[in-house]
């Protein structure tokens, strides 16, 4: 039968209150006693209730990590910040996966905040904000990721989107190209707005038009890439450049060009958004805009910590950094 408390307290020589408050890091324990009380519970080899401790402590030592879409490449490198962080400080991740489906996201929520989870890193669709505002509380926060959140119990950690798109588009203008698309995300939030933002920026610098029917919406995935590259350059063969949303997009555009028989980057040169591990492993390989998805995650992680360690402080945005990476597309 596995040890009780009482049990420890017995062996210990002490009170059942006194082994509670060693468990749980609490109240003032002299050195000898909390030794004895922790070989006491090395002897009987006993594990403290998480139940019982979340009674006493108020925390469950638990987070909800949700995710737009977990067979994203983007996505385990930021999960492996979240948790190289989190494991530690003895906080156990919960991985939820939304699809980018803002009914379904806010299902999770509910059951993330009915479980007793002790804060929230999220990756939001667009269209939750006064949702998420009004789910989350200074005692159960969220940390939202690129979506610019400032209020009780939410703060936000985000990505130089735009800056990112900006320098994307200017490396196609170096290049000579003057007649470029974009290949942009389905959902209309402010992180694809960044993006659009930027693309529209950096052409007019240049003097250069931007053309609604030259930006293609669609989900950030490689078939979708594929598919709108190949409407565009059928319907508009004077473009020689693309900028894509995200790197699976611009997977997706460099096949659509093999299939058509424009070489890459000499006929039509492709700029994607991420640097995920396979932007790299291409023939030609990506050039693309990198983001530190593993210390996203991390600072995400942290930013959780510090919000749970002072609850009545209002953070604001940590903004990570991009850098533009050339390889061989453009």
């Amino acid at each position: 039968m596995p040890a009780k408390l009482r049990d420890v307290a017995q062996k210990a020589g002490v009170s059942i209150k006194t082994v509670s408050r060693v468990v749980n890091r609490q109240g003032e324990i002299s050195e000898a006693t909390r030794q004895r009380v922790l070989a006491a519970i090395a002897d009987l080899k006993y594990r403290p209730s998480k139940v019982a401790r979340a009674l006493v402590t108020q925390r469950s030592d638990t987070i909800g990590l949700v995710l737009g879409d977990i067979t994203n490449p983007f996505f385990p490198e930021v999960a492996r910040g979240v948790l190289d962080i989190a494991e530690p400080r003895g906080f156990n991740v919960f991985l939820c996966n939304s699809d980018g489906d803002p009914q379904r996201e806010v299902r999770i929520l509910e059951s993330l905040l009915d479980h007793g989870v002790d804060g929230i890193i999220i990756f939001p669709s667009f269209g939750i904000e006064e949702t998420l505002m009004g789910m989350v509380t200074p005692q159960q926060p969220a940390v939202v990721v690129n979506r610019p959140f400032v209020g009780p119990g939410v703060s936000a950690v985000m990505m130089q989107t735009q800056r990112g798109a900006q320098l994307a588009v200017n490396r196609l203008i170096a290049q000579g190209h003057r007649a470029i698309a974009m290949l942009a995300g389905q959902a209309l939030g402010m992180e694809r707005l960044q993006r659009v933002q930027g693309y529209r920026a950096a052409l007019a610098a240049h003097g250069l038009p931007t053309l609604d029917e030259w930006i293609v919406a669609g989900p950030p995935i490689l078939n979708r890439g594929r598919e709108s590259t190949h409407a565009l350059l059928s319907r508009y063969p004077q473009i020689t450049a693309i900028f894509a949303y995200n790197d699976l997009l611009a997977l997706g555009a460099i096949e659509a060009c093999r299939e058509l028989g424009r070489r890459v980057p000499e006929d039509c040169a492709i700029v994607g958004f991420d640097d995920i591990p396979l932007a790299n492993m291409v023939a030609p390989a990506l050039t693309t805009i990198r983001i530190n998805k593993y210390d996203l995650g991390r600072q995400a992680m942290n930013r959780l910590l510090e919000m749970l360690a002072q609850p009545e402080r209002t953070f604001a945005p940590y903004w990570a950094d991009v850098e533009l990476i050339v390889r061989a597309s453009a």
